[in-house]
Order: C-alpha cells, then sequence, then structure tokens
C-alpha cells in the first residue's frame, strides 16, 4: 500500500477516539491478569515511534531488536523509543529524539500524526506512549551499535496480515514460561507492549469506516 493512501486513512483513523483496551486485549495472554493494567504511582515515562516510510511503491514500518543484556528487554522486538528526559518539552519529543538516536531518522524530516493509547510495562515500570509519525523519503537508517542490533523492516501488506499473529510459548522477566500471543515478523516474536500497541493499531485498522 502506497506511504499517501496509508497517510491519508491514519489522519482521519487518530481524529476517533482510540480503542485502547479493547485492542490491547487482543494480544494479551488470556486469562488477562488485571494487574497488567495497574499503574504505578512511581512509574518512568517513556515513548516509542511507529514510523512509516516509502520503498518501492509500498510503505514499510522500521521494528529494532535489542542486544541481549540483563535487562528485562534483552533480545526483545520494539519500535524505536526510550526513556523521556527533563529536556524533553512533551513525549514526542522523546520518540522523535530516541528514534534518531537508535535508528539515524532525523526528527527534523518526521510528521507526527497523532498518538496511540499508552501501555504501561510493569517489569520496567514504564508507561509508554506510541506515536505514528512517517517520513516522505526512505531513511539512510544508521542503527547505534550498542542499542540495536538489527533494524528489521516489515512491509505494511504484512504487518495487517492476520496469518501473522500467533501463539508461542514465551518466558516473561519473572522466568516464568506462558502461552502469548505475538506477530510474526521476519521469524521474530514480537510479543508483549509492542504487540499490545500493535493490537491496538490492527484494531483501528481493521474497524474503521473507510
Amino acid at each position: 500500500m502506497e506511504l499517501i493512501k496509508v497517510v491519508k486513512k491514519l489522519e482521519k483513523l487518530l481524529q476517533d477516539p482510540l480503542p485502547g483496551r479493547l485492542g490491547h486485549l487482543t494480544m494479551l495472554p488470556q486469562p488477562v491478569d488485571e494487574k497488567r493494567f495497574s499503574v504505578r504511582d512511581d512509574h518512568r515515562k517513556g515513548a516509542v515511534l511507529m514510523l512509516f516510510y516509502p520503498d518501492s511503491n509500498s510503505s514499510f514500518v522500521p521494528f529494532i531488536k535489542r542486544p541481549e543484556y540483563p535487562g528485562v528487554h534483552g533480545g526483545q522486538i520494539s519500535f524505536p523509543g526510550g526513556k523521556w528526559e527533563p529536556e524533553d518539552a512533551d513525549l514526542s519529543v522523546t520518540a522523535l529524539r530516541e528514534a534518531e538516536e537508535e535508528i539515524g531518522v532525523y526528527a527534523e524530516k518526521v510528521t507526527v500524526l497523532g498518538k496511540l493509547s499508552d501501555v504501561y510495562i510493569p517489569p520496567s515500570n514504564f508507561l509508554v506512549s506510541p506515536f505514528i509519525g512517517f517520513v516522505s523519503e526512505k531513511p539512510d537508517f544508521r542503527p547505534d551499535a550498542t542499542e540495536v542490533e538489527r533494524i528489521i523492516s516489515c512491509p505494511f501488506p504484512l504487518l495487517i496480515d492476520k496469518e501473522i499473529r500467533k501463539h508461542t510459548q514465551v518466558r516473561g522477566s519473572s522466568g516464568v514460561s506462558f502461552q502469548a500471543p505475538f506477530f510474526d515478523i521476519e521469524n521474530e516474536v514480537v510479543w508483549g507492549a509492542t504487540a499490545m500497541m500493535l493490537g491496538e493499531f490492527t484494531y483501528l485498522w481493521e474497524n474503521s469506516k473507510f
């Protein structure tokens, strides 16, 4: 799907109320642990960027694979992003700054269309704001070697294909294994908070009236 068509639809979709929990629930293990939605008072703030860019008459969305490290998100697939810093005017600035630092997309070239619902991540105590934006040309990606093992560019038609939504056994930060839904992107298991964001996005896209 051409970028201009995706952007025009998103501009309309993001003006309406977001599905929030309805979308998040599509990518959460069942039965749902209600504690998953209890945000601690001392939570930290962060933001990520779901970026659309054109290539070969289609549109793509980049994900990053984190390097393996002892933290709770080591080796996972996510959108580029990170924690809010006091110098950030707002969380959209956080998302753009982190995307520039992690994958080399210049913040000034990104047009922000809006945001999805915040997602709370209990293991790291982050409340994350997912922003949606686009660039008019394919970026010259420059992954940060310390934060990004590799960039995964996903064609948008694949991202909204229901066939890539599957279930598998995953190991949580506590070490306990359980069945969880995920997006199968380039044979990578995209689950957890990123899957919840995608769950809301695909719910919004699929239930639009235009």
